[in-house]
């Protein structure tokens, strides 16, 4: 009978608890799913090793050794299980069921890992570094009696076969885990969760097709990878003919993203390990960025870097050392194609307003007419910050259509929402108007001719011209000013403020101007 998805998701939510009296929630991941795609890959690897010898056993008597794997390998096998210590006496073959065989005796944990990268060696072209450090398997983290209390609570989960269970039910399931982490445990496993309904907003408005390439250069554990492909299949496409791209700074959540991409069946993907800023993986044979279709991310927001002080993705200038927003949209800006690439980005509102470098950064932006949209997204929707953030969206050069030319559409979706335990949620219906004011028409006022204004939900096209006479001042609260004259919440009080303190800063440079005419000296900026 078909495994239920609440059957496997509590099954794994019984095993990962028996890490509660060793680690905190956000350290979980890091155990339970290499563990969970071991035991995905050994139940696969029986699956059809059975299936071999049921459908050749009248002439596996008449077959050597090597024949008989030839076949195997080339008809049912898609990846390999290795022996570990092979033609010795303590060979054993490097799967769930042959481990688990051991759990009594002393080493368990050395044990797992030695299977573990067993099956990363004889897998190089799928599996190099998929478990990440498996620091977890060292005895003074993790103690053996735990670890075995873990794998046997994992070992009454059903057969993780596709014989057994939908990749559907199998990729619902580990995303289930990457939620209750995040809920559970905070900021820290929050740092690679983006909320699903924000992804889901990105994606639609993105709307990548079929055979195009998406790449997040902060992938994370791969949610927004894997929901592009989810997107297409839902609108009747085929998600596996995307290809996939990511890049990922710290090694153990690239191994989550590509056990997590392996798991929904997806196969066309490259995730890489590295800083993007400092060392972008992917790269054309001259040298340059590489360029894709659809560029999606939440990059970590207002994070300190090394500014670049020579790089060919520095259009408008560098950004500040005190925060990487504007270096990340730059990043992205040259990812994309040059023919139909579009990019869509979560950043908190200082993007919006902030002076200085980023100021002259946003200008050269606007003046190549690369921006298309800037989303208000309500606040505390995010499992590792409360505030309100916003999404960018981006069209290669000329890519625009028409009526979107010269100018900037602003939505401001700050009162649509949900709340829920934790945080705020966006609901199905939030995610469809959004799309909806996204692709409606506009009038010569820049006022949407399809939009229902009592929705809580604002939309305004503005001209280039009057950002330029804001000072390229992207706040939603100076172009949306009866939607944010009428809200009360957290966003509305930033917009104000953030509006006031731009105001401020302006008065006080031309102070400054004045003092300095008259050899008044001594005033700081």
């Amino acid at each position: 009978m078909a495994v239920t998805q609440q059957e496997i998701e509590n099954r794994l939510w019984d095993a990962a608890d028996e890490l509660r009296v060793a680690m905190p929630e956000a350290q979980y991941s890091s155990v339970v799913f290499p563990l969970m795609f071991w035991k995905y890959l050994s139940d696969t690897w029986d699956h059809h090793h059975q299936e071999f010898l049921d459908d050749n056993k009248d002439q596996l008597n008449d077959l050597s050794a090597e024949e008989a794997h030839e076949i195997e390998y080339r008809d049912y096998q898609s990846f390999e299980i290795p022996f570990i210590h092979p033609g010795t006496v303590q060979q054993r073959r490097a799967s769930w069921s042959s481990i688990l065989a051991t759990i009594a005796r002393p080493g368990l944990g050395q044990r797992v890992r030695a299977s573990l990268q067993a099956i990363e060696t004889a897998n190089p072209d799928k599996f190099s570094r998929l478990f990440g450090s498996m620091t977890w398997t060292s005895e003074e983290v993790l103690s053996g009696e735990v670890l075995a209390a873990v794998m046997q609570a994992m070992d009454r989960t059903p057969k993780m076969h596709e014989g057994n269970m939908s990749h559907d039910v199998l990729g619902g399931a580990y995303e289930y885990l990457l939620k209750r982490f995040s809920d559970g445990s905070g900021t820290r496993a929050g740092q690679f969760f983006t909320p699903r309904e924000v992804v889901e907003l990105i994606v639609e408005i993105l709307d990548p097709k079929g055979h195009e390439s998406v790449y997040d250069p902060t992938c994370g554990s791969g949610g927004m990878l894997i929901a592009s492909a989810n997107l297409l299949k839902a609108h009747g496409g085929r998600g596996y003919t995307l290809k996939l791209y990511g890049q990922e700074t710290v090694p153990d959540t690239a191994g989550v993203a590509r056990m997590n991409l392996f798991m929904h069946n997806l196969t066309q993907f490259q995730i890489e390990v590295g800083d993007t800023l400092k060392d972008p993986r992917f790269k054309k044979p001259d040298g340059s960025i590489a360029q894709f279709d659809v560029i999606l991310a939440n990059p970590p927001y207002s994070l300190k870097w090394k500014p670049w002080t020579k790089d060919p993705r520095a259009i408008g200038g560098v950004a500040p050392q005190s925060s990487a927003d504007w270096a990340f949209v730059q990043h992205m800006i040259a990812s994309m194609g040059p023919k139909k690439g579009r990019a869509g980005v979560v950043l908190p509102h200082g993007v919006l307003f902030r002076g200085g470098q980023e100021a002259a950064i946003r200008q050269r932006v606007l003046g190549a007419d690369l921006l298309e949209a800037v989303i208000g997204l309500p606040a505390n929707l995010f499992y590792s910050t409360a505030i309100p953030t916003c999404i960018l969206v981006f069209r290669a050069p000329g890519s625009k259509v028409e009526e979107r030319r010269d100018g900037v559409l602003f939505i401001d979706a700050s009162k649509r929402f949900t709340k829920a335990k934790n945080r705020n949620v966006l609901t199905e219906a939030d995610i469809t108007d959004v799309v909806t004011a996204y692709h409606s028409k506009f009038d010569s006022d820049g006022n949407p001719a399809d939009l229902d204004g009592d929705g809580g939900l604002a939309a305004r096209f503005v001209p280039a011209t009057e950002i330029a006479a804001n000072g390229y001042d992207l706040n939603i609260g100076r172009y949306i000013k009866q939607a944010a004259a009428e809200q009360k919440d957290l966003g509305t009080l930033i917009d104000a403020y953030n509006i006031a303190r731009v105001e401020r800063q302006k008065t006080e440079q031309r102070m400054l101007a004045v003092l300095a005419a008259a050899g008044i000296e001594g005033f700081d900026e």
